[in-house]
């Protein structure tokens, strides 16, 4: 099968589409036709040799965190899903990396179905929704009336958090560049800056902060207002002892300390999803369709910032 490879640590130009075995599922696990994946930040920095601790020097290695496909074969024992299920997933921590294939496996518990109507293409926009369910309702308990800030909020999972801190009835100020603030409004923010423009001190309080840069942890949360929360889903990779070191720092605040957690979401997240969505909570936002030749054009117009909700690359599997 078809696959998304590099051998060797640099820019998007490292990725090429070469030919890998296509996976046989084992017991207990689903094989996945892929229709489409996203493009996603972690993997720009495990591409680029920021992580190499995690991703070692073992090569080719892959890309692709997220994905949408049909159902194609059943390991003995695996069950929930049945042939044909249109299905969204992330594939787990123990396997890295490699969505961006034709085929993938799973286990059911990481697979979720696709909710009638909504596009397959367009539906691998979602599965990184899990991310802001999790932080918002999970995390930081969002409650309706509070007010919410959101950092990065056009990206992947800022855009679904604006989406989700709406429906939620929070009171919804966005950060995201000057270009995309009529973005974020129509999404259901109630203010919206130019994180480039605005200074933090201007801002505040909120009763929640939702971060998805992972830099300038501690500014942002002397925002919070007394009982407030902070939640981030990043780190800063540029100086990632410090930032890594003043969310353990912010532990000694209590109620206000900074909580990290990254995305690893089973089946029951998903459904929540699908819920949203038929409720029309939520809604995919894709930037950009790119085809799977084109994963280094993906790559790259990520990497230059500015993104309106998510790139996705469209997988079109051959038998």
């Amino acid at each position: 099968m078809k696959a998304v490879l590099y051998d060797r640590y640099g820019g998007p130009e490292v990725l090429y589409v070469g030919d890998v075995p296509r996976p046989e599922p084992k017991a207990g696990e689903v094989l996945v036709r892929v229709r489409a994946f996203s493009v996603n930040g972690g993997e720009l920095a495990g591409r680029a040799g920021r992580v190499r601790l995690v991703t070692g020097r073992k090569f080719p290695q892959r890309v692709g965190l997220d994905f949408t496909g049909e159902v194609a074969a059943l390991g003995p024992g695996a069950s929930g899903f049945a042939p044909g299920d249109r299905v969204w997933g992330i594939v787990g921590r123990a396997s890295g990396f490699g969505s961006a294939a034709e085929y993938v496996k799973a286990t059911p518990a990481r697979l979720g179905k696709v909710p009638d109507g909504l596009d397959l293409v367009a539906a691998a926009a979602l599965p990184v929704g899990t991310t802001a369910v999790t932080a918002l309702r999970d995390k930081a308990r969002l409650k309706p009336g509070e007010r919410l800030l959101v950092r990065g909020a056009a990206g992947g999972v800022g855009n679904v958090a604006v989406q989700l801190g709406a429906a939620l009835g929070a009171e919804v100020t966005a950060l995201a560049r000057a270009t995309n603030l009529d973005f974020v409004r129509s999404l259901g923010a109630s203010h919206a800056y130019d994180h480039r423009a605005v200074s933090p001190g201007d801002l505040g309080p909120y009763d929640v902060v939702l971060d998805t840069a992972g830099t300038e942890l501690s500014t942002y949360r002397r925002l919070l207002a007394p009982g407030g929360r902070m939640v981030t889903i990043a780190f800063d990779l540029a100086r990632p002892f410090a930032s890594l070191g003043g969310i353990a720092a912010s532990a000694v605040h209590g109620r206000s300390r900074v909580r990290f957690f990254s995305g690893n979401p089973k089946r029951a997240l998903f459904d929540e999803v699908a819920r949203l969505v038929s409720t029309g909570a939520l809604h995919p936002e894709v930037d950009k369709v790119f085809p799977l030749e084109e994963t280094v054009e993906a790559h790259r117009a990520l990497e230059a910032g500015g993104v309106r909700g998510k790139y996705v690359v469209r997988v079109d599997a051959e038998g």
